[in-house]
């Protein structure tokens, strides 16, 4: 996004497209967080995934509330959604779609499958095989899907959120490497506050969260910000930031297998969507720094000493951005 010229007019559209985008995206915030409680933070992330044009996953051990705000997200937004039930015997064209025969037309009809929507909710991916998540491959990279030899674009936006229960947990496959480096950012959830406990035994007890959530934007309007956010100004030096924290994962003797380019490129759109929201049209430092964790971590891979130490990835993460030196701000 423009900085600045000198009749002043790229300013003034930049700052009202902001604005706009405070706006809607502050309605969607507050709509999700109306039955998510106290997951401010994990709510902030998954709307900046959502205009950074990624995917979010979702891990936690069950009940904590992963697939309530998977749904939230997608009711919040008057678009098409679909959910994916993931178990074990699920197939890729159960997924994509299948060509099936109409004997009245003599010709094979495409019937698509609930991946043709906006947002597409898969519930505990990991319990699907590996062959079955990989069926998400071209979709979640290309926005579109191959059946037969023929190529069916997706409509914009479109997000998958996929949740997934702790790889120690029965009956779950791990997520090939491949699968997890498309999904832009991974949270956990974690357990409530006794407080947010408390208040969701109050509100909720009897009913649906869901219930009473409406939309309060719809597809054209996610698309906006999404051009509002593309905008967002990203320094040399930013850039450069992004690209040392990114290099250094593969350098890190803790690592067997470190972040790749395109780690890189999100995590750039996702501080531009981060910066967005805060109402800024430049990217800072500490904007990656904030989503360094959740968008570089689930990349990487351990060494078997580093697992039986317990050093986990997201301390890998965490370290680097202390230890890296940091660009002097700037737009």
């Amino acid at each position: 996004m423009a900085v600045g010229t000198h009749d002043g007019e790229p300013v003034m559209e930049a700052a009202a497209g902001l604005d706009d985008l405070a706006r809607v995206a502050g309605a969607i915030r507050r709509a999700v967080e109306s039955v998510v409680e106290g997951k401010a933070s994990a709510v902030r992330l998954a709307l900046t995934v959502l205009l950074a044009e990624g995917h979010l996953l979702i891990e936690d051990v069950p009940g904590v509330g992963k697939t309530l705000l998977a749904k939230a997200l997608a009711r919040s937004v008057d678009c098409s959604v679909r959910r994916v039930q993931f178990t074990p015997d699920l197939l890729p064209s159960d997924i994509t779609g299948v060509s099936a025969y109409d004997q009245e037309l003599r010709e094979f009809e495409f019937k698509p499958g609930p991946v043709f929507a906006n947002i597409v909710v898969g519930d505990e991916i990991n319990r699907a095989s590996p062959k079955t998540q990989s069926a998400l491959l071209e979709c979640m990279e290309e926005r579109q899907v191959t059946v037969d030899g023929t190529t069916y674009p997706l409509e914009p936006p479109f997000m998958v959120v996929a949740t997934q229960n702790p790889v120690e947990m029965e009956g779950t496959y791990p997520l090939p490497e491949a699968q997890r480096d498309r999904f832009t950012a991974r949270i956990s959830m974690g357990y409530p506050d006794p407080a947010a406990e408390l208040e969701m035994l109050d509100v909720h007890g009897g009913r649906s969260p869901l219930d009473g959530l409406a939309p309060v934007a719809d597809a054209a309007d996610v698309r906006r910000l999404i051009s509002v956010v593309r905008g967002t100004h990203v320094a040399p030096s930013v850039r450069q930031y992004a690209i040392d924290l990114v290099t250094a994962t593969r350098n890190h003797p803790d690592l067997r297998l470190g972040a790749s380019p395109r780690a890189t490129l999100h995590l750039v759109r996702a501080a531009r969507a981060y910066a967005a929201l805060d109402e800024r049209d430049y990217v800072l430092p500490d904007d990656l720094q904030d989503l360094a964790v959740p968008v570089l971590a689930h990349r990487l891979l351990p060494t078997a000493e580093a697992r039986m130490e317990r050093r986990r990835p997201e301390h890998v993460v965490a370290d680097l951005v202390k230890r890296l030196p940091v660009p002097a701000a700037g737009k």
